[in-house]
């Protein structure tokens, strides 16, 4: 029984786009490996990596000038590295960050068929590219994992102990959980996040959608709450699975975190207990609306959502100040998780987040298929 399940569980949580959106051609002038149809950009190197189960992945690797830090990013179980050319681009402008994107095992053109254990194999080879080819240090590497990729991020993560930090965004706590509401993990489970984040011991930041009908939001509270370094969650009101990348929050979250991260861990403590005396956080209100529409083509890449307002706001987790007049010194010294209730983002004609040709659904879940999907 225990077999069925974990393979039934692994079946719904693999979608690779059919066809792929993207082909794998070498330039006959330069010998460099291109995805057409999409741009061949400078800063942009187009890698096939072997991984140690006998397979041979695609991987995008995004410069930024002058970058510090190198984010890991495992997508969704129905994306490709080709519908993420462009959000990978624009993420790595806006962070101010390398990228490197791969797809797994049996995804694009990656050889091989999806699995857990072949996702992990997967990251592994990833992460041995960055260390050993660009030179990256485990200090300067930040994983980040969507979805089912918060798997292999959250498993890497558990085995590297000087990791610069883990973005989770819409995770699961694992497999089983997704379909069954399960209280204990089982042996034939998979991915099992729930049991490896207290492993993990850099900075952790959750985003999970509060709307979420795919992984419900209980998943990513859970991961959070058993974080040894918690970061400020961000909960996206109204969020579903596969569209938090249109609310201008999520950006502005992002390079709040990013920043944070890079600074000295004796500058990150200290701001840390200068948070603690400050106000609580606000969310700043810029009005009435909802995410902008994409595309509905799911293999295609997300169009642009016109132009997201970035809201100013702060995150840290924060004292209450006593009411006392005169006196600031009188601050509770509890100390709570603060949930983001944010109002769904309004039109903004300021340009400071451009998602042009950003894909539409990095995770979408195809409605025609049996199961939840993850």
């Amino acid at each position: 029984m225990g077999g069925v399940t974990s393979s039934m569980a692994a079946k719904l949580a693999f979608f690779p786009p059919t066809p792929p959106s993207y082909n794998l051609v070498t330039d006959d002038s330069t010998g460099l490996l291109l995805l057409e149809p999409y741009p061949h950009r400078e800063n942009v190197q187009i890698l096939k990596l072997s991984t140690r189960r006998a397979t041979e992945i695609v991987a995008m690797y995004v410069t930024y000038p002058m970058a510090t830090s190198t984010l890991l990013y495992s997508h969704g179980n129905a994306a490709d590295i080709g519908q993420m050319y462009e959000l990978f681009s624009e993420l790595s402008i806006h962070l101010k960050v390398n990228i490197l994107g791969y797809d797994y095992s049996g995804y694009g053109q990656s050889t091989g068929k999806p699995s857990e254990q072949n996702t992990y194999a997967d990251i592994e080879a990833a992460y041995k590219c960055l260390e050993e080819f660009y030179g990256a240090k485990q200090e300067d590497v930040i994983l980040y994992g969507q979805s089912v990729g918060s798997g292999p991020t959250v498993d890497l993560a558990s085995r590297l102990p000087r990791l610069k930090a883990v973005v989770l965004h819409s995770p699961i706590s694992s497999g089983l959980r997704v379909m069954y509401p399960v209280k204990r993990t089982y042996w034939f489970d998979i991915y099992k996040n729930i049991d490896k984040i207290p492993l993990v011991k850099c900075p952790v930041l959750v985003i999970h959608g509060t709307a979420d009908d795919v992984v419900d939001c209980s998943h990513g509270k859970q991961l959070y709450e058993l974080s040894q370094e918690k970061y400020e969650p961000l909960w996206i009101k109204g969020g579903n699975h596969c569209n938090l990348e249109l609310y201008p929050e999520y950006i502005k979250h992002l390079k709040r975190f990013i920043s944070y991260v890079e600074k000295p861990l004796s500058v990150r403590k200290l701001s840390r207990k200068s948070v603690d005396r400050s106000e609580p956080y606000q969310i700043t209100d810029t009005g009435t609306g909802t995410p902008r529409k994409s595309t509905s083509q799911r293999e295609k890449p997300r169009r642009s959502v016109d132009k997201l307002k970035i809201l100013e706001f702060k995150f840290h987790s924060v004292n209450k100040f006593s009411k006392q007049k005169g006196s600031l010194d009188q601050v509770e010294r509890s100390r709570r998780s603060v949930e983001y209730h944010l109002e769904k983002p309004r039109k903004s004609t300021s340009i400071e987040f451009d998602f042009e040709k950003a894909r539409k659904s990095v995770d979408w879940i195809d409605r025609m298929r049996p199961g939840p999907t993850i």
